[in-house]
C-alpha cells in the first residue's frame, strides 16, 4: 500500500498524512448529514450533465439517485457518521466496486474537477473542511485510478486480450 501512496504523492504532491487529515476531526458532526446530501446532489448534477460525452458515459447505466445515495452514505460513514453504506451494501471495497468504471487518470481528474466545483458551491462547508475533503478525494481518486486500472490490466493479461 505504501508504494501506491508514494506514487500518489508523486502525482499530486499530497502526502498520505495530508490526505487522511479528514480523520483529525469528525466532519459528519461538524457539517451535518444534510450537507453531504447537498454536496453529492450538486456533484452528480454536474457529472450527469458533463459536456464531455466520454465522462457522462461512465455513469450511463446508473441512476443519478442511486449514485447520490451511495456517495452520501459512503461520505457520511467515512467522515465519522453512521455506517449507512456498510449496513446497506456491505464493506465499501472501493476498488472492487469501481471495476466496471473507466477509472483512467483522465476520469479521476474530471471527477475531481466536478467535486472541487461542488465543494465551492456548498457554503455550509468551511474552508478547512473543504481542504481536508479535497485532499482526501484527490488521494482516493488516484488510489482508485491506479488500483482499478492495474487490476483491469491484469485481467486482460490473464485472458490474453489487450
Amino acid at each position: 500500500m505504501r508504494d501506491i501512496d508514494d506514487l500518489i504523492e508523486k502525482k499530486t504532491g499530497l502526502s498520505i498524512e495530508e490526505a487522511m487529515s479528514i480523520d483529525k476531526t469528525n466532519l459528519y458532526k461538524k457539517l451535518g448529514e444534510e450537507t453531504f446530501w447537498k454536496l453529492s446532489t450538486i456533484f452528480y448534477t454536474k457529472v450527469f450533465n458533463d459536456e464531455e460525452l466520454w465522462f457522462r458515459n461512465i455513469f450511463k447505466n446508473r441512476s443519478m439517485e442511486d449514485a447520490i445515495q451511495n456517495q452520501v452514505e459512503f461520505f457520511i460513514q467515512r467522515m465519522g457518521g453512521p455506517a449507512y453504506f456498510s449496513h446497506r451494501k456491505g464493506h465499501p471495497a472501493l476498488i472492487a466496486r469501481h471495476m466496471d468504471f473507466n477509472m483512467k487518470e483522465k476520469a479521476a481528474e474530471r471527477w475531481l474537477y466536478h467535486m472541487k466545483e461542488a465543494l465551492s458551491e456548498v457554503s455550509a462547508i468551511d474552508e478547512d473542511s473543504k481542504k481536508r475533503m479535497m485532499n482526501y478525494f484527490t488521494h482516493t481518486a488516484y488510489f482508485l485510478s491506479i488500483g482499478v486500472t492495474g487490476q483491469q490490466e491484469a485481467r486482460r493479461n490473464e485472458s490474453g486480450t489487450s
